[in-house]
């Protein structure tokens, strides 16, 4: 099977390969822009842009970390992000990946139409009201992350409903996704919820809002899971842990070693301060988090509403923003490494063309 391009909005991609928005700076600009150099679509993460070069108001005394979520979210870094990403790729669409749950949603928003992004995903949460954020930018081509076609139909209704808009395509994420999942712990594990069932009825009721891509996410691997994918319904995948097996992959050395050690029994799903259930490898600051005895906790990014200014990161024993930056810079003892189900097939780092090439004509 050879593969179309596919149409999100105003915007073609060559392949239907979306790269997966992994953060803390996992998927920044390096990866992002040697994706859509070559036929995907890249995407940056939004979150903890003001890591990024110290682009934002960081605290010395705070150990040196952005304080409040307006600096940790950073606007300048953010920008910097895409104009680094636009040296490599030139006008090739990029998106980004916003988190419903990040604190300062509606801005952060904005200000990836302001900067220049084509694309914005977004998940964690239902994004019901993403249009009114980026009313003055239609060209932007709006994506929601759901994990049902109950999602999906409560995001159109209100969409078509409150702003006359409906998704331009929308990423429909299974439970064997890294990071955090849109399931309870019980149905990350029951066959029922296995993303090879959820795409035809996502796929129909997308039919029933005029049809829009459907992006399939979570455990795909190679050509063979995209054609399977395709020849359910979806007109796309979206990919993530894949790609941080690549030189490009913005992550440190050290995080993409853990990866390439883990073995699948190392892969786990662990509580998060977000609220959902999250994938991971088991290493040692969750060892820690288990006898309480994990790194102080003392919320300054304030990074997600629902955490509560650290009252959520208290009861489970760790500080998302802060164990997510030691893992992206590599602090392997006190890091949270997200992954994918899939993650122990990780075996050696290839370039970015390399595994592209793969995926569209097979290994």
């Amino acid at each position: 099977m050879s593969f179309k391009p596919l149409k999100i909005g105003k915007h073609t991609i060559k392949y239907p390969i979306f790269q997966g928005g992994m953060g803390l700076g996992i998927s920044w600009d390096r990866l992002a822009s040697a994706v859509s150099l070559n036929g995907g679509l890249g995407i940056i993460s939004s979150v903890g842009t003001g890591y990024y070069e110290e682009r934002a108001h960081i605290s010395k005394e705070l150990n040196a970390k952005p304080y409040g979520s307006e600096n940790f979210y950073s606007k300048e870094g953010l920008k910097a992000l895409i104009t680094n990403a636009r040296k490599l790729c030139g006008d090739a669409p990029l998106g980004c990946n916003i988190l419903c749950a990040s604190n300062d949603y509606a801005r952060i928003a904005r200000d990836a139409c302001e900067v220049g992004f084509n694309v914005i995903v977004s998940g964690a949460g239902l994004p019901t009201n993403l249009p009114e954020f980026t009313a003055d930018f239609p060209d932007v081509a709006l994506v929601p992350i759901i994990s049902s076609a109950k999602a999906l139909k409560i995001i159109c209704k209100r969409w078509q409903g409150r702003y006359n808009r409906l998704p331009d395509a929308v990423v429909l994420e299974g439970p064997k996704s890294g990071g955090h999942q849109g399931f309870t712990y019980e149905q990350c594990l029951d066959p029922n919820f296995a993303l090879e069932n959820l795409v035809a009825p996502v796929v129909e009721e997308a039919k029933n809002w005029g049809s829009f891509p459907v992006i399939a996410a979570g455990g795909v691997w190679d050509k063979n899971d995209i054609e399977k994918m395709l020849s359910l319904g979806a007109s796309g995948v979206q990919m993530g842990t894949r790609f941080i097996g690549t030189f490009e992959c913005d992550a440190s050395d050290n995080f993409k070693e853990v990866l390439l050690a883990s073995k699948e029994e190392d892969i786990k799903l662990i509580k998060s301060p977000v609220g959902y259930p999250a994938r991971g490898v088991q290493t040692n600051l969750l060892d820690l988090v288990a006898k309480r005895m994990g790194p102080k906790i003392n919320c300054i990014s304030n990074c997600v509403a629902p955490c509560g200014r650290g009252k959520e990161a208290t009861k489970v024993g760790y500080c998302i923003a802060d164990r997510l930056f030691d893992a992206w810079s590599g602090k392997k003892e006190t890091g949270l490494f997200f992954t994918g189900a899939n993650g122990y097939k990780l075996n050696k780092l290839i370039s970015v063309k390399e595994l592209m090439d793969k995926l569209v004509n097979g290994e």
